[in-house]
């Protein structure tokens, strides 16, 4: 959507997902699944990312307005000025990098079309997974009354020179 919106790209420069030239200003882009998609040391490599990206940029292209922005597919930020990026969050983001207000609704639909079709035949797997499984389970660690041999099963899991399936 970006592309044909606004000529976006994939970047070259490592850690930055997407930069699109929109208003003035070249806008690189991180996107994540959500607002609250890393902890400290993630988010400080991702601004490190993005200083490394504006200064190879810059280096082409004196005095450009580069704007960094965090992306997040859903979810929402009541701040997004973060100083030195932008966090834009949800049905704001999709907008942001489509212009179109309701992308972040045109997406979602098709998915969940998608998921219910898909839904029987996951159902199906499981159910075969689970019996599987169950299978393995009693024939290796229980007892012929069905009930749990633990000390098999937790030799199995965690003792020494014990040889597993």
């Amino acid at each position: 959507m970006c592309s044909k919106a606004y000529g976006g790209r994939k970047s070259s420069t490592t850690g930055i997902d997407l930069e699109f030239e929109r208003d003035g200003a070249l806008y690189i882009v991180s996107v994540k699944s959500g607002p609250n998609w890393g902890n400290s040391d993630q988010i400080k490599k991702m601004k490190q990312n993005f200083k490394q990206a504006q200064r190879v940029l810059r280096a082409g292209m004196k005095n450009a307005n580069i704007i960094a922005v965090n992306g997040c597919c859903s979810g929402t930020d009541a701040k997004p000025d973060k100083g030195e990026y932008l966090k834009i969050c949800g049905q704001e983001f999709w907008e942001f990098i489509s212009g179109n207000d309701r992308l972040y609704l045109d997406i979602v639909e098709p998915l969940g079309h998608t998921a219910k079709e898909r839904n029987e035949e996951f159902a199906k797997e499981y159910a075969n997974i689970v019996n599987l499984f169950t299978r393995e389970i009693l024939n290796n660690f229980c007892f012929d009354d069905g009930t749990i041999n633990w000390e098999k099963l937790v030799a199995f899991n965690s003792g020494r020179n014990v040889e597993k399936k």
